[in-house]
């Protein structure tokens, strides 16, 4: 369940963190009459990512379970590739952000009422539909007949959405910098947990061989039913009699992504602390919501 919360918190609050930054700006710049279309391209964007995300939870109930396997597999294997570059991407950019929306914002002023909606369904409907991938793959791969994996997304989400109101009203100051590298680094673990899962459903669906070859079997020293085992697949996608191919993948996956990651040549330079548009008068209206 935790590894479920913390992708509905990290994803959650990246969109929060956009929305933030569009409202900010146009409020700055007394442009308020131009905040009902961005809301609506915003509800627009929500509608997608929650549209996508019932087409792949139904749609694929009506396959065969070979072919649900298999789609399965493959629709993980890309979510995790998406999550990867989102995080490296967050991890780069995450310092001209707020320039980067402006810009775009100043554009779509320009351009009248449908750019607006349109440049705010693009910058939040990006993200829903990562989110909206990578939470189905997350969800199956630590599903245990209960409803505690979609819980753990929903709490995630409505906490980023709670922290995006409280950095939105200057409640609450963050360094989001630190913010997103250490909640990088639990997802890309996370990430390496789906994505061992994601082959063990291709493993089953036959597109990839080796099923029976087993890397080891603790089931005995950690049983999936006690509460350390539940504790580990929920947070980790542990599972206690992982095929050979499923470490493997796993072990090339994590760890030259987490060297990367983490490498201290790819830190961001030192800055102050960073903080989402506050209520410190109109000056921390236009503060970016997010420095590296």
């Amino acid at each position: 369940m935790f590894g479920n919360y913390l992708i509905g918190l990290r994803e959650g609050l990246e969109a929060s963190l956009v929305v933030c930054i569009l409202i900010a700006y146009l409020v700055k710049t007394d442009r308020r009459d131009a905040l009902k279309p961005i809301w609506l391209g915003i509800a627009t964007a929500v509608v997608l990512a929650l549209g996508f995300g019932c087409a792949l939870q139904f749609g694929s109930q009506t396959l065969t379970f070979e072919a649900q396997e298999a789609l399965g597999g493959s629709l993980s294997i890309i979510a995790v590739g998406l999550v990867t570059w989102m995080v490296f991407w967050m991890r780069r950019t995450a310092r001209h952000l707020k320039a980067e929306l402006h810009g775009k914002l100043d554009a779509a002023l320009a351009m009248g009422t449908a750019a607006l909606v349109l440049t705010a369904f693009l910058a939040v409907g990006r993200e829903g539909l990562e989110t909206a991938l990578f939470v189905w793959a997350a969800v199956q791969a630590s599903s245990d007949g209960t409803p505690k994996p979609l819980i753990g997304v929903v709490l995630g989400l409505l906490t980023a959405v709670l922290l995006g109101w409280l950095f939105y009203r200057g409640a609450l100051r963050i360094n989001l910098a630190k913010f997103f590298t250490w909640t990088g680094g639990m997802l890309v673990v996370v990430a390496a947990g789906v994505l061992a899962y994601g082959f063990h459903d291709l493993q089953e669906a036959r597109f990839v061989p080796g099923l029976g070859s087993k890397a080891f079997d603790i089931s005995a020293q950690i049983p999936a039913d006690s509460w350390y085992g539940t504790l580990l697949k929920g947070v980790f996608n542990f599972q206690p009699d992982p095929t050979v191919v499923q470490v493997v993948v796993w072990c090339l996956y994590l760890i030259p992504t987490l060297v990367l990651f983490l490498a201290p040549g790819r830190a961001a330079p030192r800055a102050a602390e960073a903080a989402v548009p506050g209520a410190r008068g109109e000056d921390d209206r236009e503060r970016g919501a997010v420095e590296g």
